[in-house]
């Protein structure tokens, strides 16, 4: 793996973050909700000559994740990342090569363009193996983004060949039949050893043994990360900072038993140096989770019980309350109004 420095080197394209983020549209989750997990500069984001880094992608996707409720909504963000994308579209109607050498060339396309997990092309009886490996650390979101591989290789190798079988070391809840059904001609493993992609019946080629696709990144531009902005009182205060930002990673879970193990102290010590800056657990709590409601509430079709479990209630019942005392309206009234600002900008 990587060494943590490298995980700041600039590598993706923000014009693959664009991408996304339209997706994540089409699934009524707007950028907003994103950039308040993941707040990546907005200049940034907008510019479509400049490149994220490890430490700028991975808690996107992990948010991403974390708020979609489809499992098959990754791969079909990969099958979105189609042939004119990675500048193959061309290539793939003048090229007189055979079928194991076109299908290298693409892994080198797919690979210098996303370069968050490796390929290896494998040669397996008459069937060309791509294989995925692990690059970095991606933690929670590593299925995530081995099915967006998946559904791009999908897009391009579909071209190629009539049937595609798709070994996944990860597990699903839904049927296999409901995998087939994002591509027609496919098989789809789960639980297996490894993340590959199979295609079969392939031409025979000269080269029989396995064959290390090698990339190169040129991007020498790095680009100067700039930190989110802090409120007056958070620059005050340290302490209320870090309890702010355990709350913001992990609403579900925090309590102030939990900030206070992390920052190595007692619970008492902790409520009585919030005391004397004049703010409390409970306060820094309740406006960071009334904040990440009004965005789940007015940009996502999340349901009110799911946004309860994300924030942390026991039930809906108890978010309504909590919600209605913080804001003086229901959760439903929110997203009646948001529901009615959509329609409106729909038809003027």
């Amino acid at each position: 793996m990587p060494e943590a420095l490298t995980y700041d080197v600039p590598l993706i394209s923000t014009r693959y973050a664009y991408r996304f983020f339209k997706f994540l549209k089409s699934k009524q989750i707007s950028p907003e909700v994103i950039r308040a997990h993941c707040p990546v500069p907005r200049d940034l984001l907008e510019n479509p000559d400049a490149f994220l880094s490890m430490n700028q992608v991975i808690p996107i996707l992990e948010t991403a994740q974390w708020l979609l409720s489809d499992e098959k909504a990754a791969f079909e963000f990969g099958q979105q990342l189609d042939l004119g994308a990675h500048g193959l579209f061309g290539y793939m109607l003048l090229s007189r090569e055979d079928q194991v050498q076109l299908i290298e060339t693409v892994v080198k396309h797919i690979r210098v363009c996303l370069p968050l997990l490796d390929m290896e092309v494998l040669r397996s009886g008459r069937d060309v193996v791509i294989r995925l490996h692990d690059t970095w650390e991606i933690g929670p979101a590593r299925a995530f983004m081995a099915k967006i591989y998946m559904g791009s290789i999908h897009t391009v190798a579909n071209n190629i060949c009539g049937s595609i079988r798709f070994d996944c070391d990860f597990k699903t809840t839904l049927d296999t039949t409901e995998w087939s059904s994002l591509a027609q001609g496919t098989q789809w493993h789960f639980g297996s050893e490894t993340n590959q992609v199979t295609l079969p019946q392939v031409k025979h080629s000269e080269q029989c043994e396995k064959l290390k696709v090698v990339y190169s990144l040129a991007e020498s531009n790095h680009l100067k990360n700039a930190t989110p902005t802090q409120s007056s009182s958070e620059k005050a205060s340290n302490l209320a900072a870090k309890v702010r930002e355990h709350i913001m990673k992990s609403p579900r879970h925090a309590s102030i038993e939990r900030s206070a193990l992390l920052l190595n102290m007692s619970s008492r010590y902790l409520r009585q140096q919030l005391s004397e800056e004049g703010t409390s657990f409970r306060e820094i709590s309740n406006e960071i989770r009334q904040s990440y409601a009004d965005l789940y509430l007015q940009d996502t079709p999340m349901p009110l019980h799911e946004i309860a479990y994300k924030l942390g209630f026991g039930d809906q019942a108890s978010f309504t309350r909590a919600y209605r005392s913080w804001t003086g309206k229901t959760p439903g009234e929110i997203r009646r109004k948001a529901k009615k600002r959509d329609y409106d900008n729909l038809t003027t």
